[in-house]
């Protein structure tokens, strides 16, 4: 299987911004123990504006049934793919100039310095690699992670730091667009539920 071909600037799956697209890789995926956080690590990168998602090493058909039947319902284009080797998918993507940005605890801190300003001066598409557990020492190493970056110094979920970083990534822009293609969508409310139905054709 091959790994993504690093997209245009302008290709952002839910997002206006004029910034680079990002894609979501997770590293270390225990498909017994892990298939609930890593569904809604990859949830958190489609409603947020990322790209696609690259689940490392590994398969996990019910995360791929999940996300599929996800975007053919509430719409939009998020490209997932499964099993290419970590080291193989960072290695394309910085031959295609891509940027690598490692979401680590013990990464620069996004509010306290200026680690993101740095990334979108680069103008150049992130590939954001989220651990599971225990990532190898090398992924903080320059030939890896051209940035690592954490959105606080403290023990969290990578599902937050995902979500804040995404946020930060894209000044918020991502959280009032409307997804293409939806077949459904939740009419916002101050009380109670609304869910629109879309006559859409596939």
């Amino acid at each position: 299987m091959e790994t993504f071909n690093l997209p245009p600037t302008n290709s952002n799956n839910n997002s206006n911004s004029s910034l680079p697209p990002i894609v979501v890789l997770r590293w270390g995926h225990r498909v017994q123990r892990d298939v609930r956080l890593t569904t809604h690590v990859a949830l958190t990168a489609r409603a947020l504006g990322a790209l696609g998602f690259i689940l490392a090493d590994t398969v996990d058909r019910h995360i791929e049934e999940t996300l599929t039947k996800i975007t053919q319902t509430w719409g939009g284009s998020f490209k997932f793919e499964m099993a290419i080797p970590w080291k193989r998918a960072v290695r394309d993507w910085k031959n295609q100039d891509g940027i690598i940005v490692h979401l680590t605890a013990y990464g620069e801190n996004i509010q306290t310095s200026d680690v993101l300003t740095r990334i979108k001066t680069q103008n150049k598409a992130v590939m954001l690699l989220v651990g599971s557990q225990k990532v190898p020492g090398e992924f903080y190493s320059q030939e890896i992670s051209d940035f690592n970056v954490a959105v606080g110094n403290q023990p969290h979920s990578e599902c937050s730091a995902l979500a804040l970083f995404l946020d930060r990534y894209f000044e918020g822009q991502e959280l009032g667009i409307p997804f293409e293609k939806a077949k459904i969508s939740i009419i916002p409310k101050e009380r109670g539920k609304e869910i629109k139905t879309n006559n859409i054709e596939f």
